[in-house]
């Protein structure tokens, strides 16, 4: 990650030191120690089902992984200003990937002005190395450490390692760092896995448009690899890269075979203005990666999805989130002025590669993480809609969150027409304001999300209308079965995710009316007679209220946690 030189320089001087087993980090007064931020979850922006900080600004998720049946995420933190600057690794916990822990900072900078970027963590089983002699359950966390002068002005990058011997709750820094030196004001954002007997990194010389492959046996010494030069997109930067293994699957859902992908974050210079995250499908030989094919692929059709990390640990498909904002407008959304935080993070998806109808070819399928945890009561279910609507008043839903599914089936494409659609449309009755969405099943079939008509924020770079095309699982050519299409969305206050075609699409939207949205309208028009339209509608319950005391804050967790010796591992839905 990085951030402009003017928010560092408005980013209060650092004070005091504390010792944190031993060593010593530089801590602002305000920032407490050993315990979370308290923070109030209760505004009308505040995401119910999404992740989001107490207080304070975050962006990037960092060092992901699961372990003995809990999920951690780390983040990028400034917990002493609603913009980016004084970088720590803030901290929360979920054993269900949606009912999130507030957990106390993991790492503080260490020392005045170097400040904790982005990277990623791992459960070094065969401690590898050398820090748990009598464990299998070591957390180390590989991050970029960022020097900066009094001026503001850049110092140098490097990459370090922290380890924790609680599962991830607490940090020593290595005092060997850094295990990779630079005196590069731009080389970042360090992810590792394993792969075979060996770990590997891969990590963003950001403005050489270059990501590093280096490989390492034990986590303290790195020896570089090859390089993954001027692919895709280049925007101003690189940031963030990540390599995961992902299976293959069929049209019936079979593992047929596996792929490495690379996701590469870059900004400024998206298509749709700001941030963006893109990816490339290929082969990895532990050393170097090589493309199936030219194409660049984006991560996402709309502007609010940046800098996605897998979660390290899980097995079969693998799980992401990302960062649900853009670095064009992140620093003034209205939840800073009004509520006292900034950004929240998507929706955990599940993902794996699959070959789409001929014009798409290859394609990550995204999916919602089981949301049994978070699924209230059905508001409303259509069976065979045909060409009506549904209206659904969710005024009384204490979140205000609505997961929705819809699904066309026994569609005939060569008779639809540029008429034929079927819209979602949210609307807020005391301000009139409306969030439009919706597929056009006649020509490319373009799926589309409008927040043009919503009124709180007003942001020239705030991007109103977003649409992609070809969303066609089956294509309908002769001598194919009839068309089918499926939606899910969530719509969470302030963002509203869709999951388009199966997943081979999606689409994450932030939303800012100035009242509550509270009617949602289902509506199929002018669809081929055959055509099926089933509609669902449930309630989602609140992750924060339950943890709220009779103030509405939530304390997070002020116990000590507990040491384990046992590993553990998730599996992918």
């Amino acid at each position: 990650m990085l951030f402009p030189r003017s928010l560092l320089l408005s980013v209060a001087a650092l004070a005091g030191v504390t010792a944190a087993q031993g060593v010593s980090t530089y801590v602002n007064p305000a920032v407490p120690t050993g315990t979370p931020l308290p923070g109030n979850y209760t505004g009308p922006l505040r995401s119910q089902v999404h992740y989001s900080p107490p207080t304070g600004f975050m962006n990037d998720p960092n060092g992901m992984f699961y372990l003995n049946g809990v999920f951690h995420l780390y983040y990028q933190y400034n917990p002493t200003g609603l913009g980016a600057g004084n970088q720590h690794w803030g901290h929360a916990t979920s054993k269900d990937g949606y009912t999130w822990e507030n957990q106390p900072i993991a790492l503080f900078p260490p020392e005045e002005r170097v400040y904790v970027f982005s990277g990623s963590a791992v459960v070094d089983v065969n401690n590898t190395s050398g820090f748990f002699p009598d464990q299998d359950n070591g957390v180390v966390a590989v991050f970029t450490l960022a020097r900066y002068y009094e001026d503001g002005s850049s110092g140098p990058q490097t990459q370090a390692i922290a380890y924790s011997h609680d599962e991830g709750y607490t940090f020593q820094y290595y005092d060997g760092n850094p295990v990779i030196n630079s005196t590069s004001t731009q080389f970042r954002d360090p992810k590792v896995i394993r792969y075979g007997d060996q770990w590997v990194m891969v990590v963003a010389y950001s403005q050489e448009f270059v990501v590093a492959v280096y490989t390492s046996p034990d986590l303290k010494q790195w020896t570089w690899a090859s390089n993954f030069t001027d692919h895709g997109l280049l925007g101003a930067q690189y940031e963030c890269p990540n390599l995961v293994k992902m299976p293959v699957r069929d049209r019936d859902g079979a593992v047929v075979d596996e792929k490495y992908v690379i996701t590469i974050s870059l900004q400024p210079g998206a298509p749709l203005g700001g941030s963006v995250t893109q990816y490339f499908i290929g082969d990895f030989n532990g050393t170097h990666f090589t493309t199936l094919d030219a194409a660049t692929r984006l991560t996402d059709f709309a502007k609010d999805n940046y800098a996605a990390q897998f979660f390290y640990g899980v097995e079969g498909n693998p799980i992401n989130l990302g960062w649900a904002s853009n670095w064009q407008y992140a620093g003034q959304v209205p939840t800073g002025n009004n509520e006292g935080w900034r950004s929240a993070m998507t929706l955990p998806r599940v993902n794996y590669l699959t070959k789409t109808a001929p014009r798409i070819g290859w394609t990550i399928v995204d999916e919602i993480y089981d949301p049994k945890p978070i699924m209230g009561e059905s508001l409303k279910t259509a069976t065979d809609m045909g060409n009506g609507s549904i209206t659904v008043d969710y005024a009384d839903v204490e979140s205000n969150a609505l997961y929705i599914e819809a699904n066309v089936t026994g569609l005939d494409v060569a008779k639809a027409t540029t008429f034929s659609t079927l819209n979602l449309t949210f609307t807020s009755p005391a301000s009139g304001e409306s969030l439009r969405s919706g597929f056009y099943f006649g020509g490319d079939n373009p799926f589309f999300v409008d927040r043009g008509q919503l009124r709180g924020f007003d942001n020239v770079f705030f991007t109103d209308k977003f649409s992609v095309a070809d969303v066609y699982y089956d294509s309908n050519a002769p001598g194919q079965k009839p068309a089918s299409w499926s939606m899910k969305a969530v719509i969470d206050r302030s963002m509203y995710e869709v999951f388009v075609g199966g997943g081979r699409h999606a689409g994450t939207v932030l939303l800012y009316p100035t009242q509550p949205l509270t009617v949602v309208n289902v509506a199929a028009r002018d669809l081929p007679a055959g055509a099926r339209v089933s509609v669902a509608v449930w309630a989602l319950e609140s992750t924060w209220a339950g943890q709220a005391d009779e103030q509405g804050t939530v304390l997070g967790n002020v116990t000590t946690a507990t040491t384990t010796t046992t590993s553990g591992k998730a599996m992918g839905s």
